[in-house]
């Protein structure tokens, strides 16, 4: 099934966070994706989960992939579904943020 990712442009002087913040609110599919892909790995029995290599599958998963979807995203997809998950805090490693 395709889908349209609007808002994808990289926007230079802003901060990783904020590009973050604009590609989610004009993608949200791409959230509920990552979060039915985590229940699946969780549901099969995985206890941690690569937020790399579920952004790799979901590149794979749709026909021409997923525009914009920068890899400086995974760890704030990964706070972002662990803030919505609070239990699957342990499926995921977090580091120290370095930046905003």
């Amino acid at each position: 099934m395709p889908i349209a990712v609007r808002g994808s442009h990289c926007t230079t002087g802003h901060t990783i966070t904020d590009q973050f913040r604009a590609f989610d609110a004009h993608n949200p599919h791409v959230y509920y994706a990552l979060e039915r892909m985590a229940v699946l790995r969780l549901a099969a029995g995985a206890t941690r989960i690569g937020m790399k290599d579920l952004f790799e599958d979901l590149r794979r998963e749709l026909p021409h992939g997923v525009a914009g979807l920068n890899n400086n995203f995974t760890a704030l997809y990964a706070r972002k579904l662990i803030d919505g998950h609070p239990r699957w805090a342990g499926a995921f490693e977090l580091r120290r943020r370095r930046a905003a």
